[in-house]
């Protein structure tokens, strides 16, 4: 095995596993003896998607892959790098095959591959001419084509704990000690807080320490929390697992809900700053655009569902300004939570009372009778026909009097007149 800290122009690099023994976290997937464990060492995983955060050692993991299988290790950026470039490892494949050497090839950010590019890779597993990595940090389900995941062994890595991020911080301590002639020391407060600003990144981890050690015009060093000045911004005080992320989006949904347009964008401008995911708050503007503003606004709904199609096709951070835009117009429109209101009701009717029977004429029609006993809407003038949906009358729907809502609740009477459906 090679040195664990062998000479390397970063300490990211330094400090890379190479093997599992040294490899940090995933213990869920790389227990010893474990199926994973021993498919690796054993050479045996042919196609393998690796799906989780940036920063849990993705990347390391399929160098080990390939080390643990000895075979060429090819690497392509899928945002870099398209067909022709996958053509040319293939070819390279192919000759290496001839000569008894197997190929690995990782392909980061694989989501990146529109469905040509990923088709390409179909025929070579196929063949087993080479071996497939792939690293993504979006659900596969939604970005990798089916074809290249049912070849595929889907593995989904979660971010560091605080014990793995321990580790990893004492290991480039020992690095700097060991192999820099370096003397320092730190107190568990200072380490507590560049683990917790690493936000479970193992990289930024090592970034933030390779940054105030190799700035110090000294070898002996003791790392304090003011050496910390100038890399702490109010984004890193925000971590999206602590009781800060929920609150934060529980005061933005709860603004918009409140029509307080001013309050609701702080606190989109605080989540972005803070470096949360644009998806999950474009996501958590759908949700609120259907239980809070509801019938009152329609249009709610679109604006919504087009904000996240916006984040996802543009991209940080001009998506930022898309984000913007829904926040303001969500908080700005008329509220009712009637349809959300709706659905409880009836779900609740469904558990407390007895189920209700289907009508004979709203069943699937295979009698005549039957069928004349329904009256077609569109053929009785406003495209209406008054006649029982439910074999109860029971009442789940109460339209408010607030914007477009209104006018369905004027609508409704007009039609039923008052609770005689």
């Amino acid at each position: 095995m090679e040195n664990l800290f062998e000479n390397d122009t970063s300490l990211a690099q330094s400090l890379r596993p190479k093997d599992l023994d040294e490899f940090l976290g995933q213990s869920h997937l790389l227990k010893r003896e474990g199926t994973i464990y021993k498919s690796i060492v054993n050479a045996k995983l042919k196609s393998v998607i690796l799906y989780g955060p940036p920063g849990i050692g993705k990347t390391t993991l399929a160098k080990i892959i390939a080390s643990y299988s000895k075979a060429n290790f090819e690497i392509l950026n899928a945002v870099l790098s398209g067909v022709p470039e996958l053509r040319k490892v293939i070819d390279r494949a192919i000759e290496d095959k001839k000569r008894g050497m197997e190929t690995l090839l990782f392909v980061d950010e694989v989501h990146r591959w529109n469905k040509a590019q990923q088709d390409a890779l179909l025929p070579v597993l196929e063949d087993s001419t080479i071996k497939f990595v792939g690293a993504t940090v979006e659900n596969p389900f939604f970005y990798i084509i089916k074809p290249l995941l049912s070849r595929s062994l889907l593995l989904t890595l979660h971010p560091l704990s605080k014990d793995d991020l321990s580790k990893l911080f004492d290991r480039a301590i020992e690095y700097y000690i060991k192999f820099k002639n370096k003397e320092i020391t730190f107190d568990l407060q200072t380490k507590d807080l560049i683990i917790n600003l690493s936000q479970k990144d193992a990289r930024y981890l090592l970034n933030i320490i390779e940054l105030i050690v190799d700035s110090s015009d000294t070898d002996k060093l003791k790392l304090s929390i003011d050496d910390l000045d100038g890399i702490i911004e109010k984004k890193l005080l925000f971590d999206r697992s602590s009781d800060q992320h929920y609150d934060t989006i529980s005061a933005f949904i709860k603004s918009i809900r409140g029509s307080d347009p001013d309050a609701a964008i702080y606190y989109l401008a605080l989540m972005l700053d803070s470096g949360e995911d644009p998806r999950f708050i474009a996501r958590r503007l759908i949700i609120l655009a259907s239980e809070d503003i509801g019938l009152a606004d329609p249009y709610a709904i679109t604006i919504a569902t087009s904000i996240l199609d916006a984040v996802n096709f543009v991209g940080l951070p001009e998506a930022e300004i898309n984000l913007a835009h829904a926040t303001v117009y969500l908080a700005c429109a008329p509220k009712s939570n009637t349809a959300y209101m709706a659905l409880n009701n009836a779900k609740k009717s469904i558990k407390d009372e007895q189920i209700l029977k289907i009508p004979e004429h709203l069943k699937n029609i295979h009698t005549e009778d039957l069928k004349n006993r329904y009256l077609y809407p569109h053929d009785f003038p406003e495209h209406f026909a008054k006649q029982r949906y439910l074999s109860e009358n029971r009442k789940f729907y109460h339209p408010s009097d607030v914007g477009f809502e209104k006018k369905i609740k004027e609508r409704l009477l007009k039609l039923w007149g008052d609770n005689e459906k």
